[in-house]
């Protein structure tokens, strides 16, 4: 097979003109536009391999340039506006997104429009730009070296931040086979189910910590249209869990796992979080223990609330993801979690195999940790 290669960027200019175009319509207008530049960056960035993933390709694209932007800065939350990348404006009109964004400023939306949208544009385009610099340097860095051997780099993992890409694989000894996603967690997207490991009080992360319970929550919450929160939904709707089961300040079993909606994220296909208390706190010391038969524990009664609510939606709950549970704070190696994990796992598909099951890590690194091979490139 001849080497791969890597198609060059376009230029600035023409991603300000594919981000004026894609103004007007917005999101929802994706798939009928050409867009040229911003495609040809989504495939820059392994983002997308065709015109049927493109649309999904250039969201997440714009997602990760107004992030780099800067989610409290005024020009990245301008920018999500504009382009509605925020909750409750993916169908909003182009005037509602452009006086959205103008109220980040406090300006008028014709001010907006004649001075703040043409910065937008253009950092937005450097963004993209960056994005894509990006890219090229690590797939450089990870391309093989004469021989066939990789770089140095590539061997330590810092290819570990490309894009997010998804395969089918089983992990470690286990024999089930999990649709493996290295991802943040918020940019999954059409899974019915998001697992989160959680302490046995059922206290998530907050919202500003870079955990996967703490991602989960910012990105579940309901903001207004300054990007401030105004419902916190997955933490109000876990503390009216407690009460109703007589356990508010008090610890549940481990391997308990309690219900909630998925606020935001019902926008990107995600219906349900289960919050999964694996972590005890140490009485001596800071920090969790978790034990791995409560990890396969908290696997099973997953599937056992999924089984019990999946006949409540239309359509029924089909898929469910799961994070390498007690790996972070808890202690617990990323190979021994995926290991119970994917037993557990397999005995919940011998016993039903309708369920497609997900497996969602962070870095390149870790998914070559529980896997025997990274995905064929």
């Amino acid at each position: 097979m001849g080497q791969e290669t890597v198609s060059p960027p376009p230029t600035h200019v023409e991603l300000v003109a594919d981000l004026r175009a894609l103004r007007r319509p917005g999101l929802a207008g994706l798939r009928s536009l050409s867009l040229p530049a911003l495609r040809a960056s989504t495939e820059v960035c392994g983002l997308s391999t065709g015109p049927d993933d493109l649309p999904a390709g250039v969201e997440t694209l714009l997602r990760q340039a107004t992030r780099r932007l800067g989610e409290h800065d005024t020009l990245g939350r301008a920018a999500a506006r504009t382009f509605g990348l925020v909750p409750g404006y993916r169908g909003a009109t182009a005037y509602d997104r452009r006086k959205a964004a103008a109220e980040v400023y406090r300006v008028s939306t014709e001010t907006f429009r004649k001075r703040q949208e043409v910065q937008v544009f253009d950092q937005l385009a450097e963004a993209v730009l960056t994005l894509c610099r990006e890219y090229r340097r690590r797939f450089a860095d990870a391309a093989p070296a004469p021989g066939g051997s990789r770089p140095a780099a590539a061997r330590s993992g810092r290819e570990s931040t490309a894009p997010p890409f998804s395969y089918r694989t089983t992990v470690v000894d286990a024999p089930a086979e999990f649709v493996l996603h290295v991802s943040p967690v918020d940019l999954l997207r059409d899974v019915d189910v998001i697992v989160s490991s959680e302490n046995v009080y059922l206290e998530m992360s907050k919202t500003f910590w870079p955990t996967f319970s703490g991602t989960l929550r910012r990105t579940c919450a309901v903001r207004n249209a300054s990007g401030e929160i105004v419902d916190d939904v997955l933490a109000r709707e876990l503390s009216a869990w407690l009460r109703q089961n007589g356990r508010p300040g008090l610890p549940v079993r481990p391997g308990t796992v309690a219900p909630t909606s998925s606020g935001a994220m019902a926008q990107q296909g995600v219906r349900r979080i289960y919050h999964a208390a694996v972590a005890v706190p140490l009485l001596d010391r800071e920090g969790y223990q978790v034990a791995p038969d409560d990890i396969a524990r908290a696997v099973r009664e997953a599937f056992a609330l999924a089984r019990a609510e999946r006949g409540r939606f239309d359509p029924p709950l089909t898929s469910i993801c799961f994070p390498l549970m007690g790996s972070g704070r808890g202690g617990v190696s990323v190979e021994t979690s995926a290991s119970w994990i994917g037993w557990a796992v397999h005995e919940e598909l011998t016993r039903d195999p309708s369920w497609t099951v997900h497996l969602v890590v962070r870095d390149r690194a870790t998914a070559e940790g529980i896997t025997d091979l990274g995905p064929e490139e």
